[in-house]
């Protein structure tokens, strides 16, 4: 399982659409990117490194030279790319459960896609439509998003720390450094590779 680094997967899929919708999903893509309360849901999955959808148009494939014959598609291409932590069944009864409306709204208009609910069906078509990842990029392969923002709030609980505790007695600090492991216990995780799944 290439897709799999330490604890980020990355999945991609590739869907055809009728050109015909193609200005339909670019129009909810602007909505949903001009009006924050639509993004609601994608925030509430803190487990999403990201998540890029991309439209290929049926003429705008790359030729590799001007001999090469340009190709004749009936259909537009929506790409999806995504890196994410947990296992590849967490990631889409997530999504089917948080975002079925808009999964809907975007995939609803490529060809064949049976709704995100019941996720069954719903992963049936994922697992259909997705290719497989040679080659990603991650930022924090042996870290979740969660650790990463676990670090951010032991760093800056820490750095408190020290700027408060310069003039403190021994037994004063032995109380503020008890005190500090304390508020930070929650967030001294561990990071590594993810249990194996798909």
């Amino acid at each position: 399982m290439s897709n799999i680094h330490g604890k980020a997967y990355a999945m991609n899929t590739i869907t055809p659409m009728k050109v015909r919708n193609t200005w339909i999903v670019r129009l909810f893509f602007f909505l949903f990117g001009l009006i924050k309360p639509l993004q609601s849901g994608l925030v509430q999955l803190s487990f999403i490194h990201f998540a890029r959808w991309v439209i290929i148009k049926h003429n705008q494939f790359p030729r590799v030279t001007d001999r090469q014959p340009k190709e004749d598609l009936k259909y537009d291409y929506l790409l999806f790319f995504s890196n994410f932590n947990g296992t590849w069944n967490q990631y889409i009864d997530a999504f089917s459960a948080v975002l079925s409306r808009d999964l809907n709204a975007v995939w609803g208009l490529c060809e064949k896609f049976p709704g995100a609910v019941p996720v069954t069906a719903f992963k049936q078509s994922i697992a259909l439509l997705q290719f497989q990842t040679d080659y990603y990029y991650t930022a924090y392969p042996y870290a979740t998003t969660n650790d990463v923002k676990a670090a951010h709030r032991t760093e800056s609980a820490l750095n408190s720390f020290v700027d408060s505790s310069k003039d403190l007695s021994p037994e004063e600090f032995a109380r503020a450094y008890q005190a500090l492991l304390l508020q930070v216990q929650c967030d001294l995780g561990s990071t590594g590779s993810a249990p194996v799944g798909t």
